[in-house]
């Protein structure tokens, strides 16, 4: 049979009366936690594909005298609630979503992003007009017209 293993109690400064204060050892500071990195999540699709006509107009039109990004959002407008909306602007918004494809780099503004995600951006040219244009696998409805659409439940 062991004898039962004692542990001293901590010993706690008694303060003597002439003292103004007791004095009492400061705890040393917790060790320093290991910095943890943020996870980054990478996206596997692009937000948004651009075809090659797509990608040359905005080369051209990014090319100007002052460097410009485009950022595409949607507004509340047309007869179904949503139509698109193209905006130059100097710097990225701070939740903008950033698309690059053979250098050519286009922000989605966040408001947007559900919407307009797995789309496709295409330019094209008729002799009345010269417009980009957007397959949008998300449309749940749009206007005869084409310029307007929803993406309800």
């Amino acid at each position: 049979m062991t004898a039962p293993v004692v542990v001293p109690a901590k010993q706690v400064p008694v303060p003597t009366p002439d003292a103004a204060a007791p004095q009492y050892a400061a705890r040393p500071p917790p060790a320093p936690k290991a910095e943890r990195r943020k996870p980054t999540i990478k996206a596997t699709k692009a937000a948004i594909t651009l075809t090659p006509a797509a990608m040359q107009r905005l080369r051209a039109l990014l090319k100007g005298p002052t460097p410009q990004l485009i950022r595409i959002g949607v507004r509340n407008k047309g007869c179904a609630g949503l139509s698109y909306h193209l905006e130059y602007v100097e710097h990225p918004g701070k939740f903008d979503e950033v698309v690059e494809q053979d250098g050519v780099k286009v922000l989605i503004d966040s408001k947007a992003l559900f919407s307009i995600i797995g789309s496709e951006m295409d330019w094209h040219e008729d002799p009345l007009s010269a417009k980009f244009t957007f397959k949008n696998p998300n449309i749940k409805d749009a206007c005869g017209c084409g310029e307007s659409f929803s993406v309800g439940s």
